[in-house]
């Protein structure tokens, strides 16, 4: 399996609202961070769908290796 590009160094910190739906991007190419920009095509990433469930302020993560993706899991602190 390919590994990600470290987008960021941080999680992204989102306001997201409820009822939207929205594609975090996986392989870190993506311009358009934290969401995916299809910069993944050709590669073994496809893009994570995340639908908020209300209006909050949610952590997308941005080193890419979270084992709760698209949310942060601090994982960037190792």
């Amino acid at each position: 399996m390919s590994t990600p590009k470290r987008a960021a160094d941080t999680p992204f910190p989102t306001n997201v609202e409820a009822g939207k739906t929205y594609y975090w991007c996986s392989c870190g190419e993506s311009s358009k961070q934290p969401f995916c920009d299809g910069s993944h095509q050709g590669s073994d990433f496809s893009p994570i769908k995340y639908e908020a469930d209300k209006d909050k302020k949610v952590f997308f993560c941005g080193c890419k290796i979270s084992t709760n993706s698209p949310l942060c899991d601090g994982s960037h602190n190792q």
